[in-house]
Formats: structure tokens, C-alpha cells, sequence
């Protein structure tokens, strides 16, 4: 590893104010350009790439309660630059290996009149993307802090094609569909979740505005300017105990970091999914997390359950649980996911009934027995909670339950992003740690690249899912390839892929018991390699895959990865993804509603032979065609995909 620090004190400030100043990627590419506006004397910044603006100036700053803010009429008052060149290790994830290389630059900013309040901002340019945060120091006046919000904005130069989630509201599970937008058709009254993507035009720069490290503050959404001008402001959400604001905390002796505020940046959309700025801009793990494991795992409540071998019909009982342990250990997966309704008065889903206990097991169901049978056959239990639940004693649950030998849980309907959420996820992310068990959240927020700093947290939802198919149509093959390049930049999202009873759009049918899906089974099966999820389901019931034709690669494609690249993809049209584990190397293909004839180039092999195992689309949704051959880095795999398809290889080295 290296570091590499220089450090620049500016000693005139008078001199320092006056003049714009820049900071580069380390590869020059990217050019952030920091100023000051002529009309409010507040600081501004601005991104080109090649050259090419991308975010116009912009304005920076924070808003207090009763319209104060900080920000305008300030002067620069010192400055500090810093580069560094590191590498560190994920434990899950897209990469095993990830660089953190970036030039940073410190403006100590104070105001010219009044209290003379200071505010830091600090910049960091990667060569995948810029990112910058408020800093807060510790100074008198300072010390019941009330935030509504910032002044943050991303100015556009041009009409840029969008894609996001337009939410609309504060309370909400944050899945839904990321819809094409003109930046011309953002609203101020919008509220997008984060990332939203945007292409240029101007050559093939793509871009998508997001945050990381979020804690001690609130989540934000992007929304239209005030003023009508193309681009994007920020807006934090309000507390629901004091919604006039959005933060309040005692800063009279730690003073206040925001969350970073990221663009990222790359030459084609595909590589935006390389990145990892986001766990860059993440603090580095404290402690032993080796007893992370990522993972597949078999599903009880997608599916219904449904288990024909049942005579008495599947339910929250030993048998079931049982069977689906079976079935794992069978197909080794590590997994099995116990899910809603296996503690007393549970089964209301977001609703809390009363007596709801989560350290009483329903009497139907004896878990230690169960965990014991689970190990037995190398399989560990994870456990559903409602977060309300869980929380009125998280950690006497999670001391009993980790005793027991349980090995993770997901926790559920949170469906906010306010200051008092966030702070809900740092408790369960410290105490998750602490006993030893990993963690998948849904009714989540985005991802904020948590993942490097707690690495027990492998996956989350805030995600349209493969569940909506239990109820609706709008699980689509063209939403499934716009994923990957917006919310899927975020960080991994618990999809739950896996359904193999696949029709095509026109003969799909809602079935809430072992749901179908309107897309075909290569699709299926490219899914465990396009989306990111080191805890991955197999959702469907183990009915549904015995003797399935693709199967097989499900069994055999890992849950998480040492190297990620993205062959090909267009947003929403398709994507070809390929991740290494080990020496092997797995693709994924996807397509939206159109047919498609896709060459997949396999020069990032390397050296050697491979032999190929090619899966495909046959002739209906249920049928794959598999066929073998031997390669080399220099040749070409061509994939035919059906309409709502896809594809799957598998390269292993031939030793």
C-alpha cells in the first residue's frame, strides 16, 4: 500500500478568495473548478470531463432553521490539499480488491459579518468521480444545531436524458420504477431517490448524483431548482418529531459532518457499475469481521411457501423449515431465511400487533432443534424482524438469538429516511457487529457504501423487486436492465432473483402462491450474475427447481466477487456483466423486451484455456439451451437472447 500526502496552506486569504481554484482527478481527466458567486459571495463549484462541462457553476452551503444559512458572504480563510493512493479489501461485494486514489482539497471558509460562523468544505476527485462534504468545526455559537437543510445544487449546461425514482413522498420503502426523465421536466415539488443517472451527449459521459457515508444526519432527495434552471437541488428529510427541520444534534464539542454528496463520472454508463467510490468514501473497518460469510439461501415466503411433499400443506412448522433446509444443504447453499411469522403475533408486516414478541418463538416451530438440524448440514438460519420490534430489544434479542447459533437477520419496514432512521441503522449495524451476525435490511433507503465500514451488512432492498410479481405487472424485463445503472450504484440490492416459472409478458398471470415471472429463464439465471447481492436468494420454491434445466449454474455462480467488468450495456436496453471468483469467470446477459444477437468478447480471461458452459434461450420462457466448448481470451461467445431474455456462461480454467 502507499500514501502519497502533500499539504498547501494558503496564507492570503484576501488574494486566496479572489481567484477560482482547481482540483484534478489523478489521471487529469476530471477537473473540478471551485469559485465564488459574484451576487451572494457563497462558494461554487463546477465538474468537466475531457474538457466538456458536465455540472455547471453551482451553489454550496447549509440552511438553518428560519431561513439562516451559512454559505454566502463567506471568504476563503485558508485551504489545505491532500493525495492519497491506498488499497483495501471488502470482504463482499464486486471486488475483493478496491483502490482509493483521489486529490483532496480543503477550503476553510468564514463569514464576513455577523457571528463570523466557519464552515469547511471538503473536495475529492477520483478518476471515476468528484465528491465533497460540509464539515461544521466546534466554535461559539454553535451548539443546539437545528438544520433544514442545503444549499447544494447541481447545475446542468444542457437538457440532460435522466433516469430516476420520483417518490414523491418521505414515508416510503423506496422501490419503484427509474423512469426516463428530461432535466427539463424536474419538478421542485419532485423528490427523486438517489442515484440518478444522466448521459451528456457529449461524447459518451455518463454520470449519476449520489451520497456516502450517511450517518448523524439525514437522508436527502434530489429535486428540481427553484428557479426553473435544468438541474438538481438537494432536500434533507424532516424529522417527524420536529419536521421544520431536517438535523439537530449538540455540537459544542464534536462540531458536524454531512454525508458526502457524489457524482460519479465515466466515459460509457457500464463503468459507472465499476465503481467503488462509495466504499472509498466509507471509514475502514474496526475489528475482526473474518466470520462473515456471503451466500446464497433457500427462501421460505416468496414462493407461499409451497411444498408438495407436504401432506399437511407448508407453513411456519418444523416440516417446512426442515424441508427447505434439506434443500439447501442439498444444493449447497449456506442459507436458509426464516421470514415473517415465526415470533408470536407477528404476520401484520408493516403493522406492529399487539403482544408481539420477538423473544417468544411461535409454538408451532422449535427453533434451537431447528438451528441444531441446520448445522448438522452445514446450513445457518437467518430470521425476519420488523424493525419496531426488534428495536424494543435489539440487544438482548441479538445476544439470544446469536447464542442460539442463528447467523443473521433481516430487519424490515423501515420505510423512512430521517435523521431518527438513520440513526436506528448505526445501532443495528453496531450491534449486529457485536454478536456476531450479519444483516439484511429492507424497507431500506439506498445504499450509502456502509458495506466497507460494517462488513456483516451484505445486502439490502430499496429495491422493486422480483416480490412485486406476487401482485402486479410491473416487474418488466425493461426495468430489470435499467437497474443496474441506477439503483444498483448505490450498493447491493436484495432482488431476490431466482423465479423458474417463466412466461413472457403475454401469458404472465398475478399469483401470489409461487408467482411466475415475465421473463424467461436465462434471464434468471443472468440475474445472479448482473445484480450485486453477497446475500443472494433462491426464492423459488425447491419444488419449482427439482430437475429444472439451469439450475445447475444457480448451484454453481457465487454471491460475491474478486472483479467486476461490465463487457456492454445500454440503460434500460441491456447489459453483459462478467465477475471473476477465483480463477472462474461468470457472465450475465440481459435484454428488455427486444430480441437480441450480443457478442461477448472474453479478453479479460487472461492467459490459458477455459472451458465454456453456455446457457441460453430456447424456444419458450422454461427452456434453456446449454452447450460447451473451449476458448481463449481471444475469442468471442455470441449470445441469442429471446424478447424479456437472457444468457449465462461459465469459464473455468481448463488446469
Amino acid at each position: 500500500m502507499k500514501i502519497l500526502a502533500a499539504l498547501t496552506l494558503l496564507a492570503a486569504p484576501a488574494v486566496a478568495a479572489a481567484q477560482d481554484r482547481h482540483l484534478q482527478s489523478p489521471n487529469g481527466a476530471i477537473d473540478v473548478t471551485i469559485g465564488q458567486d459574484s451576487a451572494t459571495r457563497g462558494p461554487t463549484y463546477a465538474i468537466a470531463v475531457h474538457g466538456r462541462p458536465v455540472i455547471d457553476m453551482s451553489p454550496l452551503g447549509l440552511a438553518f432553521e428560519a431561513y439562516k444559512k451559512l454559505g454566502p458572504e463567506t471568504n476563503v480563510t485558508g485551504a489545505v490539499r491532500t493525495s492519497v493512493d491506498t488499497r483495501y479489501r471488502l470482504i463482499a461485494g464486486k471486488t475483493s480488491i478496491a483502490r482509493d486514489h483521489y486529490n483532496e482539497l480543503t477550503l476553510n471558509l468564514t463569514e464576513t459579518g455577523g457571528a463570523r460562523r466557519r464552515l469547511d468544505i471538503v473536495f475529492r476527485v477520483y478518476d471515476d468521480g468528484v465528491a465533497f462534504r460540509y464539515r461544521l468545526p466546534v466554535q461559539p455559537g454553535f451548539t443546539d444545531l437545528r438544520l433544514s437543510g442545503e444549499l447544494t445544487e447541481f447545475a446542468f449546461p444542457a437538457d440532460y436524458r435522466c433516469w430516476g425514482l420520483n417518490l414523491g413522498r418521505f414515508d416510503t420503502s423506496h422501490e419503484g420504477e427509474y423512469d426516463p426523465v428530461q432535466a427539463s421536466q424536474v419538478r421542485p415539488h419532485n423528490l427523486f431517490e438517489m442515484p440518478v443517472t444522466c448521459r451528456t451527449g457529449a461524447g459518451d459521459t455518463s454520470f449519476a448524483i449520489t451520497d456516502a457515508d450517511l450517518h448523524d444526519c439525514a437522508g436527502a432527495y434530489l429535486t428540481g431548482r427553484e428557479t426553473g434552471a435544468l438541474g438538481f437541488a438537494t432536500r434533507l428529510t424532516p424529522r417527524l418529531d420536529d419536521p421544520g427541520i431536517a438535523v439537530k444534534a449538540n455540537v459544542r464539542t464534536t462540531g458536524l459532518v454531512t454525508p458526502w454528496r457524489v457524482v460519479m463520472l465515466a466515459d460509457t454508463p457500464g463503468k459507472l457499475i465499476e465503481s467503488t467510490i462509495l466504499t472509498s468514501l466509507n471509514p475502514a473497518p474496526k475489528g475482526d469481521f473474518a466470520w462473515v460469510k456471503p451466500g446464497k439461501t433457500a427462501w421460505d415466503w416468496w414462493n407461499g411457501p409451497t411444498l408438495r411433499a407436504l401432506p399437511g400443506g407448508a407453513g411456519m412448522n418444523d416440516a417446512t423449515i426442515k424441508a427447505y433446509i434439506d434443500f439447501a444443504a442439498a444444493n449447497s447453499l449456506p442459507y436458509m431465511l426464516i421470514d415473517e411469522g415465526w415470533y408470536i403475533n407477528s404476520g401484520g408486516g408493516p403493522v406492529v400487533y399487539p403482544g408481539a414478541d420477538i423473544m417468544t418463538v411461535v409454538p408451532t416451530i422449535d427453533l434451537p432443534s431447528l438451528v441444531r438440524y441446520a448445522a448438522d448440514r452445514k446450513v445457518g438460519l437467518w430470521l425476519w424482524a420488523n424493525w419496531r420490534v426488534l428495536d424494543a430489544k435489539m440487544d438482548a434479542a441479538f445476544a439470544h438469538y446469536a447464542a442460539m447459533g442463528i447467523k443473521g437477520v433481516k430487519v424490515d419496514f423501515m420505510d423512512r429516511s430521517d435523521q431518527q432512521i438513520v440513526d436506528f441503522y448505526q445501532r443495528i449495524f453496531r450491534a449486529s457487529a457485536a454478536h456476531h451476525l450479519m444483516l439484511d435490511l429492507h424497507g431500506a433507503y439506498h445504499p450509502t457504501g456502509a458495506t466497507r465500514t460494517w462488513p456483516q451488512f451484505l445486502t439490502q432492498e430499496g429495491v422493486l423487486g422480483a416480490e412485486y410479481n406476487k401482485w402486479t405487472r410491473r416487474i418488466t424485463a425493461r426495468h430489470n436492465v435499467t437497474l443496474p445503472f441506477t439503483r444498483g450504484l448505490a450498493g447491493p440490492y436484495d432482488y431476490t432473483p431466482g423465479g423458474f416459472r417463466n412466461a413472457t409478458p403475454g401469458t404472465f398471470r398475478i399469483e401470489p402462491q409461487t408467482p411466475m415471472v415475465q421473463t424467461t429463464r436465462g434471464q434468471a439465471l443472468a440475474m445472479y450474475v448482473v445484480f450485486d447481492s453477497p446475500f443472494m436468494g433462491v426464492s423459488d420454491s425447491p419444488d419449482n427447481y427439482a430437475g429444472a434445466v439451469g439450475f445447475d449454474f444457480v448451484r454453481a455462480v457465487p454471491a460475491s466477487w474478486d472483479e467486476t467488468r461490465v463487457v456492454s450495456g445500454a440503460i434500460g436496453e441491456q447489459i453483459v456483466t462478467a465477475r471473476r471468483s477465483g480463477k472462474d469467470w461468470f457472465v450475465g446477459a440481459m435484454t428488455d423486451e427486444t430480441p437480441r444477437v450480443l457478442d461477448v468478447p472474453l479478453d479479460f480471461l487472461g492467459r490459458g484455456r477455459f472451458i465454456a458452459t453456455i446457457w441460453q434461450d430456447g424456444a419458450s420462457p422454461t427452456d434453456v439451451v446449454a452447450t460447451s466448448r473451449i476458448v481463449t481470451a481471444r475469442d468471442t461467445v455470441t449470445l441469442k437472447l429471446a424478447g424479456s431474455g437472457g444468457g449465462a456462461i461459465r469459464l473455468v480454467p481448463i488446469r
